[in-house]
């Protein structure tokens, strides 16, 4: 008899979720979930929770690194990430986030670095920021087989651009130029759309008027799915906390608290107890006692010479 409940088996028999599937998901109306893992537990934890994509963002920089901002996190660094959180999940589409200089340099650059996040981080599609300036790199590296997930609005990666974290498209101009780069995105091959820190109305409507999903992020609720980072979401990122953000759990308060009391029971000898301890038989601590005897008689005796 099974003793999985039936969530549980539901979950553990999901299908392999693919781009295709987010663009089904849209057809049928039905919103798409994603969140953000850089770990083995955290994007094993959000594959058994039914999440429908993994973003392994470059927000790694900030809420596991703590760099100020996602501009001096490397190659390298996403890589060894994207490795660990493909270890965790089985069906849940996994995106890694190209970081900063690593696509736009030049489009041949581009396409090696995007291949690498499927070669070597065990990445099924790659996100790059960026409108009508990145359609070409897109372009190239979707003609290379790797699905490319876009990102328009607040682009953390222009943050000095920008002029800070700042909402996008709030102009009749902006919002103009925001819509005909959702265009040009998908002309150029993008499988999804994530729009980040932008009027809800925007959102919508360029949600409307694309055949490829959005996914939302301080965008509304009209959008063709919503992705969070994680650490926000669990409370687990001390320095702020985004508008956009709900935060279903205070992590960071709960390991402060465990932590304190792990160092009060250690200053006050009440850790570790007799159940954490391990013990040794009578008799093999009795016969250790002897030979421990006969040595230091034997080494004295042999100072004694």
């Amino acid at each position: 008899m099974s003793t999985l409940s039936p969530v549980s088996t539901a979950l553990s028999e999901r299908k392999k979720v693919t781009t295709h599937t987010l663009r089904q998901k849209k057809e049928r109306g039905e919103v798409i979930s994603m969140l953000t893992a850089y770990d083995y537990p955290t994007a094993l934890a959000l594959d058994q929770a039914g999440i429908d994509a993994i973003l392994v963002g470059d927000s790694l920089a900030m809420v596991v690194l703590g760099y100020q901002n996602t501009l001096p996190v490397t190659m390298e660094e996403m890589l060894h990430h994207c490795r660990a959180a493909a270890r965790g999940a089985r069906a849940a589409l996994l995106i890694g986030d190209m970081p900063f200089m690593s696509y736009q340099a030049s489009v041949e650059e581009a396409i090696r670095n995007a291949g690498r996040f499927l070669k070597e981080g065990g990445m099924e599609a790659v996100k790059l920021e960026g409108g009508r300036e990145r359609a070409a790199a897109v372009q190239a590296i979707v003609a290379a087989g790797i699905p490319v997930m876009g990102h328009l609005g607040l682009t953390p990666q222009s943050v000095n651009q920008l002029g800070g974290f700042r909402p996008q498209g709030r102009t009749a101009v902006a919002a103009k130029r925001l819509l005909e780069d959702a265009f040009l995105l998908e002309e150029a091959g993008c499988f999804s759309l994530v729009l980040e820190s932008v009027p809800a109305r925007l959102a919508e409507l360029v949600s409307r008027r694309l055949s490829i999903p959005t996914i939302g992020i301080g965008a509304g609720m009209g959008c063709d799915g919503q992705v969070l980072v994680t650490h926000d979401l669990l409370g687990l990122f001390d320095r702020f906390t985004p508008k956009f953000v709900k935060k279903y759990a205070d992590l960071h308060g709960e390991m402060r608290r465990a932590f304190g009391e792990f160092i009060a029971d250690v200053t006050a000898h009440r850790f570790p107890g007799d159940e954490h301890t391990v013990e040794m038989p009578d008799e093999e601590w009795e016969a250790l006692l002897r030979k421990d005897g006969d040595h230091d008689h034997k080494g004295r005796a042999s100072k004694a010479k």
